[in-house]
């Protein structure tokens, strides 16, 4: 009878094995931190203020800052205050990028924020819980001197939260507030080289427009694209990745069928997971070169969503498979209680996902965070995925302690049965084990439990560092050094976690797929317990079968068969 690789492989091949995968765990993690920048990069733009005496409110009027056709400049609001210009006839233009540059499909995407330099004024003041409302557009154009194509257009409010580190006194006038950062525009992908956007302020004092909103001398925004060397890494790794996952998922279902039993369900959630992993590698972006598709983010997503919901099952399942608790558990159904809450915020999560970036495919402007009732609802989400990590985690510990505890107390009740009732104790819920009494002997049970038990630990292992790695990148910089080489935290962080579970699910699949090695059936040695008619029985149908499932899997006591 076939077992699977991990139990009939010697222990020199495994261990060979191991350290070929760290040596690529640890390049991944090299690749992302001293060969690939940064992931992101932040440019800055102070945006020119031109005017626009002959603009029409019913068809938009673009306003460049620079180049051909340039708008008329003001130096700022007291020489339009001089000259009579009204606050409608002022438009904010910024070009991006900086002159003599050009943006890439590289860049894959585009998130921009806005921070508005407001004065102090005594008889001016920013209102508490004022809101600005913006008339933003953006165009592009693709060569410098052809004509600009609108791409969107959308007017829309954002609540100012200002406070002033100074007392209100006349003699603090023209001090700036300090004010939050403004969400304003994110682009799906960067399919142009030249970029325009005009963001107006216009004024309505019966309707209340922009009134409260203090005195505003600049607007400054923040745009933020993935940097373009890190993106060709990124291209690099999926583009190899991608083959050798695939053909793993290939091989490794050939041999599930060319078995004479029906699949487990650890063996279809395996492959599960392994189609999962493919589907996240596949290298979509490389696309992105040829057509303006904007939903690459939310796709990515998607994606991304797919794997972790299928690998948090699967480790569900696959510690419950193992549970020697004497219940039925080779179906589905059984893990509805666990699996159930995973879908759910999965979905919610996509629920969530889509009413942002799926409605940012419209309207590029658009952002959840702008209301009150939005950014209550974004936090809730958050809090709450924080919260079902936490607890999801603690869970899969607890589980593996059980694996654990019941494995060890099923091989300390081992010895005190006679031969054919151990057969029978580990085969009767599951396919025939004759070989099993005859490795405990030997002592390869004892290994079968220790590797499994390492592959329970490294599961965590990976969980753990996926948590550290990103708490990392979060409270600490960017860049680090390593005596006199910079070392990109972030990258590293990206790129080696991506190896990671490459590489896990590689692992599972390869050591869990059948072996070619096969058995001896153990058969009758004198022994006086199997001398009963009923012992002879026991033995004999421990012997009947051919294929069956792991042995770790077969003395959890499960059904081998659905």
């Amino acid at each position: 009878m076939a077992g699977a690789i991990i139990e009939n492989m010697s222990t020199k091949k495994l261990i060979i094995v191991g350290v070929i995968l760290i040596l690529f765990q640890i390049l991944s993690f090299l690749l992302g931190g001293l060969i690939a920048p940064s992931p992101t990069i932040a440019v800055y733009y102070l945006a020119s203020k031109c005017v626009d005496f002959h603009k029409s409110h019913q068809q938009t009027r673009l306003s460049i800052p620079w180049g051909p056709n340039q708008c008329e400049k003001i130096r700022d609001f007291d020489e339009a205050m001089a000259r009579q210009i009204e606050a409608d006839d002022i438009t904010f233009a910024i070009h991006v990028p900086h002159p003599y540059k050009e943006m890439s499909p590289w860049f894959q995407f585009i998130v921009s924020i806005l921070q508005l330099d407001i004065a102090f004024k005594v008889h001016n003041q920013v209102e508490e819980g004022a809101v600005v409302t913006l008339d933003m557009t953006v165009a592009y154009r693709d060569d410098p001197f052809s004509e600009w194509t609108e791409m969107a257009h959308s007017v829309e409010q954002r609540k100012l939260s200002c406070n002033a580190s100074f007392p209100k006194r006349f003699k603090n006038e023209g001090r700036f507030y300090e004010c939050d950062i403004l969400p304003f525009m994110q682009l799906g992908n960067v399919a142009h080289r030249f970029y325009l956007i005009n963001v107006r302020l216009p004024v309505n004092e019966r309707k209340r427009i922009n009134v409260g909103i203090g005195e505003i001398k600049d607007l400054r925004m923040v745009s933020i694209h993935q940097n373009g060397g890190f993106t060709k890494i990124w291209f690099a790794m999926k583009t190899l990745l991608t083959p050798f996952i695939l053909i793993t998922v290939v091989w490794y279902w050939t041999r599930i069928t060319a078995l004479t039993r029906p699949p487990i369900l650890l063996e279809k959630t395996i492959f599960a997971l392994g189609i999962s992993m493919t589907f996240i590698n596949i290298p979509v972006e490389w696309l992105s070169f040829c057509f303006d598709w904007t939903w690459m983010l939310l796709f990515g997503d998607i994606r991304q969503g797919i794997f972790y919901s299928t690998l948090l099952s699967f480790w569900i399942i696959f510690c419950g498979e193992h549970l020697m608790d004497e219940t039925e558990r080779n179906r589905f159904s059984i893990y509805w209680k666990q699996v159930g809450p995973i879908a759910f915020g999965s979905f919610s999560m996509f629920i969530f996902d889509m009413c942002e970036r799926g409605i940012q495919l419209k309207n590029p402007f658009y952002s959840i965070w702008t209301s009150d009732m939005g950014t209550e609802l974004a936090m809730a989400f958050i809090i709450m995925a924080g919260i079902c990590a936490c607890l999801y985690f603690l869970f899969l510990c607890f589980m593996v302690f059980q694996v654990f505890r019941n494995i060890g107390w099923k091989r300390s009740s081992l010895p005190a049965m006679s031969k054919a009732r151990q057969l029978h104790y580990e085969s009767h819920l599951s396919s025939p084990c004759a070989c099993l009494l005859k490795n405990y002997e030997s002592g390869k049970l004892k290994g079968l439990i220790f590797r499994f038990k390492f592959l329970m630990l490294v599961t965590l292992a990976c969980a753990a560092m996926t948590v550290i790695f990103f708490i990392i990148s979060q409270v600490s910089g960017d860049l680090r050094f390593i005596g006199e080489y910079p070392l990109h935290v972030n990258s590293a962080f990206f790129t080696g976690m991506y190896g990671t579970w490459n590489l896990y699910v590689f692992a599972v699949m390869f050591l869990y797929a059948p072996s070619h090695k096969r058995h001896e059936d153990v058969q009758s040695s004198g022994d006086p317990a199997m001398s009963t008619g009923e012992d002879a029985k026991l033995a004999a149908a421990a012997a009947a079968g051919q294929d069956g499932p792991p042995e770790i899997y077969r003395i959890s006591g499960k059904e081998s068969l659905e």
